[in-house]
């Protein structure tokens, strides 16, 4: 893809196929459209059914507001959490072309359901009658169509988005080409730039289609693109590079565990003894690591004649592991901490309602004909961080590469690092910003009329959606990007799947923080900082609160990255200069 070649250090062009090693025959830049289009296709699909759902539900189906909004909340938590069991059913069966392959179709089956939800009138209940004011409900049939389509979206988006990212990075992570970082720092971000531009689209052409055509056009439109996701993506099955699957990881994340615990009371073997330690066949892997030694014990050989099959494999997997069992297991374990510190961000990110409710009490106006939706204005979140990667790559890196002569690029914890504190500073402008807007509406007369109109631009939300947008920018990106550099290969789409599953943690946290300060503060009869009425409620406090929050986070981040101590690519550089 054009987006992915990168600037040399000396000149500032752009480098050439030549410059990267033909070490394989597929794979490579030819793929990147291809794989690119998929998700981008699969996104703009799926987001864009999202937002005027529960009011498809409400006057088709006859729901009440809470059952629908409940019917949606587990269809997300679903679509959320599905992409681990993408990422586990890739690395360790199916490998991630078939996992991809076979999401892609089982999200238009899906969208397909759906759109014959619109279009066959059985499918759903019959209108209600306008004479007599009463509405069927609709039948276990029509309600389990309906379900399925979602579960099989559901599970689509578990299929592509875990692996899209990593099977992209197949095929260009070259380990033998010099460049080979900035070229997969750029594909990480060109790769997110793309996501935010399809959510973007999703979040304004595809809602447009359905307020404007109606559901039989706008359920429509998702299943073309997705028939499209699906075509494009096999169209380049020739050029893939398909990394072939390994056993189950997770069985083999549970072996090391009862194995290591049934040898808990074995002596280690002598520091050089590497024969007494069970490993693959050609393994460069001999010995395991010194950190979390413990589970070391779970692949130490105690009788070579029991023990060892002929084919050179353990005769009992469950009393024997391989080294590279246990240094996979140790991998996960050891990014666990620094993906934590991900989860607050997200929190930040996922307060979309109080900004809606606060836009909506302000001048929303551009001019005398045109004013910006309230809930419009999460969308200079996604330009920003679209725009920053762009900026970034285009732009700072080749012009510092220039000044400093050689090839110069952001390491990916101080990357993490400053996308954690950007996104404490979006929530003190938060909470700035809402103090100012509830003072006005105070002073206005309006404390008992949350719907009022106060003499406040809403521009003034736009700082808060844009830091978020460049912390996402830094931290997200860096986040995938160390996964993927610091698990092995054979968890590639598990590493691709971490900051999802962070996100998905973070938007159940996000409303038991709510909850919370929700029940304390209105003890006693008093207003809530979260009440429906924004200027009796104390918004501005509850910004405050996750200020604080992601602060204490951001101290936490510096002690887990300190005690990770240096990445995979610090770590080998810093032995190549000790040995030298």
């Amino acid at each position: 893809m054009e987006d992915t070649k990168m600037e040399d250090s000396s000149n500032q062009r752009e480098m050439s196929h030549e410059e990267m090693p033909e070490t394989h025959s597929k794979g490579g830049l030819i793929t990147m459209p291809f794989i690119i289009a998929n998700e981008s296709f699969e996104k703009v699909a799926s987001y864009g059914l999202v937002p005027n759902m529960i009011l498809y539900l409400i006057k088709d189906y006859h729901m009440g507001v809470a059952k629908g909004t409940n019917i949606l909340f587990f269809w997300q938590a679903a679509t959320n959490f599905t992409p681990i069991l993408g990422a586990f059913v890739a690395d360790s069966y199916l490998g991630r072309f078939l996992t991809i392959g076979l999401g892609s179709i089982c999200s238009l089956l899906g969208m397909i359901l759906l759109w014959l939800t619109a279009m066959v009138p059985q499918s759903k209940p019959p209108p209600c009658d306008l004479m007599t004011q009463t509405c069927s409900s609709p039948t276990s049939a029509q309600m389990t169509l309906l379900f399925f389509s979602f579960v099989l979206i559901s599970l689509g988006a578990g299929g592509v988005r875990p692996c899209s990212l990593a099977f992209g990075a197949d095929q260009l992570d070259r380990r033998d080409n010099p460049k080979n970082v900035r070229v997969l720092e750029s594909f990480f971000g060109w790769y997110y730039a793309s996501a935010a531009i399809s959510v973007l689209i999703a979040l304004t052409g595809i809602v447009y289609i359905q307020d404007h055509f109606g559901y039989r056009v706008g359920f429509g439109v998702p299943a073309i693109l997705m028939l499209l996701s699906a075509l494009v993506f096999f169209l380049a099955s020739p050029f893939y590079l398909k990394q072939q699957a390994s056993k189950s990881l997770l069985t083999g994340f549970v072996q090391v565990i009862i194995v290591a615990y049934k040898n808990r009371n074995l002596t280690f073997p002598l520091p050089n003894s590497t024969a007494s330690y069970h490993h693959k066949r050609d393994s460069n892997v001999v010995a395991p690591t010194d950190k979390l030694r413990f589970l070391n014990k779970a692949c130490i050989i105690k009788n070579p004649e029991q023990d060892i099959a002929l084919d050179g494999s353990a005769a009992n997997p469950w009393s024997l592991c391989t080294v590279e069992q246990v240094e996979e297991l140790k991998a996960l374990i050891k990014v666990l901490p620094l993906w934590s510190t991900g989860i607050i961000m997200s929190i930040n990110l996922s307060q979309n309602s109080f900004p809606v409710l606060q836009a909506s009490s302000m001048d929303r106006d551009l001019t005398k004909k045109f004013q910006i939706p309230a809930g419009s204005y999460g969308m200079f979140n996604i330009i920003s961080l679209a725009l920053w990667v762009i900026f970034y790559d285009r732009a700072i890196l080749p012009m510092a590469s220039k000044i400093k002569g050689k090839p110069v690029r952001i390491g990916v914890k101080l990357r993490m690092g400053i996308g954690l504190f950007l996104t404490c500073i979006a929530m003190v402008v938060s909470a700035i910003v809402e103090n100012a807007r509830r003072k006005e509406a105070i002073r206005s007369g309006f404390q008992n009329n949350p719907t009022a109109v106060v003499k406040m631009s809403a521009m003034w939300l736009v700082p808060q959606f844009c830091l978020n947008g460049f912390a996402e920018a830094f931290t997200a990106i860096g986040q995938t990007e160390f996964f993927y550099s610091e698990l092995p290969k054979s968890m590639s789409s598990i590493a691709a799947a971490l900051f999802g599953l962070g996100l998905a943690v973070a938007n159940v946290l996000a409303s038991v923080v709510v909850s919370i300060i929700d029940d304390i503060t209105s003890k006693g009869g008093k207003e809530s900082w979260v009440s429906s009425n924004i200027n009796k409620g104390r918004i501005d406090n509850y910004y405050w609160v996750l200020a604080i929050l992601s602060f204490i986070n951001l101290f936490y981040y510096f002690l887990c990255a300190w005690a990770y101590g240096p990445t995979g690519r610090q770590a080998t550089k810093v032995k190549s200069m000790a040995g030298r």
